[in-house]
């Protein structure tokens, strides 16, 4: 709860806040940072905050940095407001079985800001291999909202619970 009240405060207060491009331009080739760029300044900061908890975590493996900072690039294709945000997590949480159903189909609608939440890590994935990402950043980023059930078996499994708890932290 106090992580989502965090996101929320710093999403508010985004236009307040600087922007570390050149920690992200370290990281990123250029196409890949047009996405960064196109990205709303309250999620770059948030990008760029899940990127440093991995750093301090040890993880500098550059798939994962590179997932970090553009896990969430997709939402970009569609505006996605505070409000919108609050009432999607309100959802997942209390009423689980109506988010899925709400979050199929197209982003129109009472139904988009559920559409945008849930299908964004499709929509990042197809962002990043356009603009030539690493196929593991990629598949990081498509699967950086799903579930891991068990202790990791592979590097892409072991390197997504890191991003999905670096993403959860911030």
């Amino acid at each position: 709860m106090i992580t989502r009240l965090r996101q929320g405060l710093r999403a508010v207060f985004a236009f307040a806040l600087p922007v570390n491009f050149e920690a992200a331009a370290g990281v990123l080739p250029e196409p890949l940072m047009g996405l960064f760029q196109r990205m709303r300044r309250s999620e770059q900061l948030h990008s760029l905050l899940v990127m440093q908890t991995l750093i301090v975590r040890g993880y500098t493996e550059v798939d994962v940095l590179i997932a970090a900072l553009l896990h969430d690039c997709g939402k970009s294709r569609y505006p996605f407001t505070l409000p919108e945000r609050i009432l999607v997590v309100g959802a997942k949480k209390l009423a689980p079985h109506f988010f899925a159903s709400w979050a199929a189909g197209e982003p129109r609608g009472w139904k988009r800001p559920f559409v945008i939440a849930a299908q964004h890590p499709d929509w990042s994935a197809q962002d990043m291999a356009a603009a030539g990402a690493p196929a593991l950043a990629v598949a990081l980023a498509r699967r950086h909202q799903d579930r891991i059930v068990g202790v990791p078996t592979c590097e892409a499994d072991r390197l997504l619970v890191a991003l999905q708890a670096a993403d959860n932290d911030n």
